[in-house]
This record gives C-alpha cells, sequence and structure tokens, in this order.
C-alpha cells in the first residue's frame, strides 16, 4: 500500500511546531511528510511501522524519523475496547531541515548536521543519557518562546548529532563513513555502484575492481570499514528493496525475488527470513493488515 503524504499544519507558533498529544489511541495512516519527526513515546503500547520495519513500542520510547520516511505507530487492541480507559501520550517536535534557514547546514560548525539528516532517513532509536536529555528538553520546548525555542532546537540537534548510542530502525542502506576523504570517496564508489547494480550478479571481482583493490584486499578492507562483509551489505540492500516491493503489494513474491537480484526463491526465502525474521508473506502480511 502506498503511503499517503500528510501536510504538516502551518508552523503558527514558529520555525518548527512542538505538540503534547493526550488521546485515546494514535492515528493509524500510514503516511510521510518532508519534515524530520522527534516522537517520544510516554504512554503507549502497540505495533510501530518505519520505513520497511515492524516493531513493538511502548512506554519512554524516543525516535528520530528522517524525512518523507513512511510511518505509523498502531495501538494494540486493546486500546479499542468499549470498556477500555487506556489513552496514550506522546511529544512530538517536526521541523524541515532547512528550518533555520538554507544558510544554516552550509555553516562550519554545522557540519554534524547534515550527517545526522542523512543517518535520520533509515529512523534512529535513542538510548541512554541522550534519550533523557532530549526528553528533557522536549518537554521545555512546549512552553518555550521566543529565542528561547530556537536554542532549545539547537540544543536537541547537538545531541542528536553527537550522540553514538542510538539503534538504526530501517536495515543499512549505507555506511558510517570514514573521516579519511580518500577512504570515504572508495566506499561511495562501492555504495554507488551496489545501489545501481544491486539487481544484477555482482562479483567480488566487479565490485573489487571499483575500489582499485585486489580481491582479497578489498574483502579485508569492506570488512574493517563497516563491520560487515560486502555480500551481508549486498544483501541487506536486496531485501530491502523486497520490502518496499512488498509493501507496494504491486508484484508477486516470485518476480520480487528475480528484481532484487536473487538468483532463486529458496535463496531469496532464506535470506529474507534471516534479515527481517519473518516470511516474505508473513511480512506483507504484517505491513498491510498494521496500516490498514
Amino acid at each position: 500500500m502506498k503511503a499517503q503524504f500528510h501536510m504538516i499544519p502551518a508552523m503558527l507558533q514558529g520555525s518548527y511546531t512542538v505538540k503534547h498529544e493526550i488521546k485515546k489511541a494514535f492515528d493509524p495512516t500510514w503516511h510521510y511528510h518532508p519534515e524530520l519527526e522527534l516522537h517520544y513515546v510516554i504512554r503507549g503500547h502497540g505495533k510501530r511501522f518505519i520505513g520497511n520495519n515492524i516493531d513493538n513500542f511502548s512506554d519512554g520510547e524516543l525516535l528520530f524519523i528522517g524525512e518523507n520516511v513512511p510511518h505509523t505507530w498502531k495501538c494494540d487492541q486493546d486500546y479499542f475496547s468499549s470498556k477500555s480507559l487506556k489513552n496514550v501520550e506522546a511529544i512530538v517536535i517536526q521541523f524541515r531541515k532547512d528550518f533555520l534557514g538554507d544558510v544554516f547546514l552550509d555553516l562550519p560548525e554545522s557540519h554534524l548536521i547534515p550527517q545526522l539528516f542523512e543517518k535520520a532517513k533509515e529512523g534512529m532509536v535513542i538510548h541512554g543519557k541522550a534519550k533523557s536529555q532530549l526528553k528533557n528538553l522536549m518537554k521545555q520546548s512546549l512552553n518555550a518562546e521566543g529565542l528561547d525555542r530556537i536554542i532549545h532546537m539547537l540544543s536537541i540537534l547537538k545531541i542528536l548529532a553527537t550522540n553514538k548510542d542510538f539503534t538504526p530502525i530501517s536495515f543499512p542502506g549505507k555506511f558510517n563513513l570514514s573521516k579519511d576523504t580518500f577512504a570515504k570517496q572508495r566506499l561511495d564508489r562501492v555504495y554507488k555502484y551496489t545501489i545501481t547494480n544491486y539487481m544484477e550478479d555482482i562479483t567480488l571481482d566487479d565490485i573489487s575492481s571499483i575500489s582499485n583493490l585486489s580481491t582479497t584486499s578489498f574483502c579485508r578492507y569492506f570488512k574493517a570499514m563497516t563491520k560487515m562483509t560486502y555480500y551481508d551489505f549486498l544483501t541487506k540492500i536486496r531485501i530491502k528493496h523486497a520490502c518496499k516491493l512488498l509493501i507496494d503489494d504491486s508484484h508477486p513474491t516470485n518476480i520480487i525475488c528475480y528484481e532484487c537480484g536473487f538468483n532463486n526463491i529458496s535463496n531469496f526465502y532464506r535470506h529474507f527470513k534471516r534479515i527481517t525474521g519473518l516470511t516474505p508473506k508473513e511480512y506483507q502480511r504484517s505491513y498491510l493488515k498494521g496500516i490498514n
């Protein structure tokens, strides 16, 4: 099913929106919007759908979601009982990446922010000390006025950009790149080639030549830089695309298998179950049931 575009109401209160929601249940509409979103579940439980990931959510979870990433929260059935006294509570901050103007992201002092926004495209579950700090700042932002609103938001971005205690939500689609310019360029070439050709039969000789390394040297280099083998990375890229096609519900599974670069159905099923924990049909059923 295609996600619905969601228009965030005009930001009359300033350059970004912050809202405190208390209601019977979260809106289950599967949607996306150009605003990035920091979402703190104070109270609630059920299933969340972020990008190509399905998982449980519960009290206290804090997520950061990038621009145009489809998402929704669906509360458990006990919220909808006629006798239920349950409700959900959340604080949500939404902002566009240029909310401080086009120049802000180009400032030398802001170099970590574009990197943060790139990581947010796969979604981030925030943990540890940063989580506690962000929750407090989000609460304070509800009543902040004038320049204090900007100061709070800059503090939030600083914590998010420097925090390393988080878990990506969707399958990895890009590397944590080295600060070394040459290494970054080499990994960028590998990434771009893989994204363009993942549906083809990519051999280690092919990808090694892109990197100007021998096959043995490339395998050692790639594992050291990304903490995974190249074939693990390639498989996750293929499964990520398969998840998108399954969500769109526009192709039968046997067609999706070959469109994603797998050479037989059993191999596709084996890798899909290993990475997602579900069969393709189970994944599709869970997703479509959750967002309808």
